[in-house]
């Protein structure tokens, strides 16, 4: 197959969900798109890295968040500025029409937001795309333990942030 077919085949089947884990990491849409853009662009100037991939999902979580790791550096003065001026914060969930998922879904995104870049990375790769402790690790280049841990850390201040409106509704 041509290798403009497999970069075709490969962002349709993998966009959506690198989008997902991106926005949720970076917490700037345009930076998530751009990193994206970034990967694919890798990608076809360099259609051996996909050919080789031993495990091509892995491949392009660890390439996209190591782009936007890098995206996020270069950026880190507009960073800055987001934070100083109250950026809003973006949720990676979508709409809902009910109100009370709506509100669920806010402030489940706004816990994620205040979570640490790396246990955010974790806590979406774990829950949202079912990866192992050891493919985490993997794609983020960082023993099993630390994505174990890291983990562990995440849902525990997920459980104290959320805990407010768990007893809301209890």
């Amino acid at each position: 197959m041509s290798s403009a077919f497999e970069l075709e085949r490969a962002y349709d089947e993998h966009a959506q969900a690198l989008f997902s884990y991106l926005l949720n990491l970076s917490r700037d849409e345009q930076d998530t798109r751009d990193a994206l853009q970034e990967v694919f662009v890798k990608l076809a100037k360099h259609p051996e890295l996909l050919a080789q991939a031993r495990d091509e999902r892995a491949l392009l979580i660890r390439l996209a968040h190591n782009m936007t790791i890098d995206l996020m550096r270069r950026r880190g003065a507009r960073a800055r500025s987001h934070v100083r001026f109250g950026a809003e914060q973006i949720s990676p969930f979508a709409p809902s029409a009910d109100p009370d998922e709506q509100a669920f879904r806010n402030n489940l995104g706004n816990a994620l937001g205040d979570l640490p870049p790396e246990q955010r990375a974790v806590v979406h790769l774990k829950l949202w795309e079912g990866l192992t402790f050891e493919q985490i690790a993997e794609v983020l280049e960082i023993p099993p333990n630390t994505a174990a841990s890291r983990y562990r850390y995440g849902l525990d201040k997920l459980r104290s942030l959320l805990r407010p409106l768990y007893e809301e509704i209890k």
